[in-house]
């Protein structure tokens, strides 16, 4: 995976500066999310991993997939994969792409993951506590996981809050077996 994602990182910057540019970041971004969908799909990825079909119809088949529903920049951002051979990076561009609009933004994705369903009162007070701390606008989202035993982790981009009663007693373990 970390290989698609130095692949894909030069892909990403050019789509990125080419959408800033035109203005159309949301446009690429939403463009890019439908092609990196059907890249993952197994019938899709299978053919366009296949080395005994040709690489511009790999590129040529998802153009018809997604016919319609891609612009000239975007249409071409495929043809220059296909011919590289790099159409299984997709995905990996798509997700390098939206970290940079993310940054140009000012925003910042972060999941909580708690013991139990959080209140609106309790997510809206994390997402101002963690917009103070990052300086940005967050994206939150969250979700359950009752291994936790109580309490929640909180990943936002390289930052990581970990205050589960799970994470607190691994952290005991291993202070009283060193």
């Amino acid at each position: 995976m970390s290989d698609l994602i130095s692949v894909a990182r030069p892909y990403a910057r050019a789509a990125f500066e080419r959408a800033r540019d035109g203005q159309d970041l949301a446009g690429w971004a939403e463009q890019l999310e439908l092609l990196a969908a059907i890249a993952r799909d197994s019938r899709v990825h299978d053919l366009l991993t296949n080395p005994r079909v040709p690489r511009a119809q790999r590129a040529q088949l998802m153009l018809e997939i997604a016919e319609g529903k891609l612009d000239d920049g975007v249409a071409n951002l495929v043809r220059l994969l296909g011919e590289n051979g790099r159409l299984p990076a997709l995905p990996a561009v798509s997700e390098a792409f939206n970290a940079l609009k993310a940054e140009a933004e000012s925003r910042v994705e972060a999941e909580v993951i708690a013991s139990r369903k959080l209140t609106q009162a309790q997510e809206k007070e994390i997402h101002k506590a963690l917009s103070q701390r990052l300086g940005r606008e967050v994206d939150l989202t969250s979700s359950v996981d009752s291994s936790l035993i109580g309490g929640a982790i909180i990943r936002a981009g390289d930052l990581v809050i970990d205050g589960s009663v799970r994470g607190q007693l691994d952290r005991l373990a291993a202070n009283l077996s060193r």
